[in-house]
């Protein structure tokens, strides 16, 4: 039996870039597919997660269904969480009101009248729409009706501010954890009592100027040293862990700047690499855009077969399977880690830049995607991945991110036929997901 090399395997993995994906697809199908056995098991794990989440759902109230009828699914969803994310962080008035009029005054919060169940949710559409035309009254025409119109605009923008601020914020307790490290273990002291372990993550943007990248590296490393003390000396895929953006470390993060990348950005990385192996805390690399997949690849090897950081299997990154490379990479990953004489924790995701990659694939004029271009697919790539990462418990620690039921179910299936190992688990984001993970996590259920 050949092994490939390295360069063979990084070779296949740019095959895969941009390949047909109707011939991919045949490939991956081949891979994912069930036995009959596997079938009846996925149902009968699937079909009450989802009866008894529907059946919550049309009993919630208040917060729950606001969340239910505004998901991240939705344009009006995103918009209120970008809101919430932001609103956070903005000290001044005229800052808070401009983005509200931005945000809230651009979407058609109208048709979402009567979309709930709930009189909770409807009055909060009714507000949100009514907000949306005041603050979108300046472009009135110049009449006396347009300036009385304007006037209510004026005279209402403090009330509005308050409003809107104090909404975001519970809004943004939903999804965000606390304003910063300290506060975020302490809130989830009670979620873990339940069985569920946490994944930091910081809030913010890719960094824009060298500043930047200090002041985000600074935050990793006091997170780092913070999360540590509450790990109290649990091994790194028991203990709590730290999420990082490699956009947040470098403001030239990308393909042109490659050897300056290289260069500046991996003693950035592997500073924070070694505070966490001190601290025996896991560190996960994020998924970022397509272009910059290669880019990563570089830097990711060079930490896993680091001299100084063996013996620490705290070293994760998140993998895209909307990603057509997915598989190959996967591959490629599996060699790294034994090279590297290392267990690589590997979050499994569906992807979170869709949009971004097609429309930047057709602004640029390439023959084809890097992802997928129906869901359907990246589901099925999804799947193989599951499967090849069960396939190598050496290499691999997997961590499955999902909020779907029947992958939740399908991923258990795999793991009783890849020999039934529990060194494995499922990931969810904080905010999403809760009534569908409630029934897996705790004493006497899936875990």
């Amino acid at each position: 039996m050949s092994v490939a090399t390295p360069q063979a395997l990084r070779q296949r993995l740019r095959d895969y870039h941009r390949i047909d994906e109707e011939t991919l697809v045949e490939e991956l199908i081949a891979k994912a597919r069930f036995t009959h056995s596997e079938q009846q098991g996925i149902r009968q794990r699937a079909t009450p997660l989802v009866q008894t989440v529907r059946e919550q759902r049309l009993k919630s109230g208040g917060i729950d269904a606001f969340l239910t009828t505004y998901d991240l699914s939705s344009r009006e969803g995103v918009v209120l969480m970008c809101l919430a994310e932001a609103l956070l962080r903005i000290p001044d008035a005229d800052t808070v009101d401009r983005l509200i009029r931005d945000k809230i005054g651009s979407t058609e919060w109208q048709k979402r009248l009567g979309a709930s169940h709930s009189t909770f949710v409807n009055a909060g559409t009714w507000a949100l729409m009514l907000t949306g035309q005041i603050v979108n009254l300046d472009t009135a025409q110049r009449n006396v009706s347009g300036i009385l119109k304007r006037l209510v605009s004026r005279t209402g923008e403090p009330v509005i501010r308050q409003a809107v601020t104090t909404a975001m914020r519970i809004l943004g307790k939903q999804f965000v954890m606390g304003r910063n490290i300290n506060e975020a273990l302490e809130r989830a002291r009670g979620a873990e009592k339940a069985g569920y372990r946490h994944s930091y993550d910081m809030l913010g943007e890719a960094a824009r100027t060298s500043a930047d990248a200090l002041r985000y590296f600074d935050s990793y490393s006091k997170a780092i040293a913070a999360i540590g003390d509450a790990a109290s000396g649990r091994p790194p895929f028991i203990a709590p862990s730290i999420s990082i953006k490699l956009s947040a470390l470098h403001p030239r993060y990308d393909v042109a700047s490659e050897d300056r990348v290289r260069r500046e950005l991996l003693p950035a990385i592997k500073a924070l690499a070694v505070r966490a192996k001190a601290r025996n805390i896991g560190l996960t690399i994020d998924a970022e855009e397509a272009e910059r997949l290669e880019l990563s690849m570089g830097l990711i090897e060079a930490l896993a077969t680091d001299h100084e950081l063996i013996g620490w299997n705290g070293l994760g990154l998140a993998i895209q399977a909307y990603q057509k490379r997915a598989l190959p990479l996967l591959d490629w990953l599996a060699d790294v880690a034994h090279r590297g004489q290392r267990r690589l924790l590997v979050r499994l995701c569906k992807g979170a830049y869709w949009d971004a990659e097609i429309k930047i694939a057709q602004e640029r004029g390439h023959s084809d995607y890097p992802v997928f271009t129906r869901k359907v697919t990246s589901d099925v790539s999804y799947l193989a991945c599951a499967r090849r990462l069960f396939a190598d418990a050496q290499a691999f620690y997997p961590a499955f991110a999902t909020h779907n039921a029947h992958t939740l179910a399908a991923v258990a299936e795999i793991a009783i036929s890849a020999g039934g190992s529990d060194e494995w688990e499922y990931q969810r984001l904080h905010g999403m997901g809760e009534e569908l993970y409630d029934q897996i996590v705790g004493a006497r259920k899936w875990n």
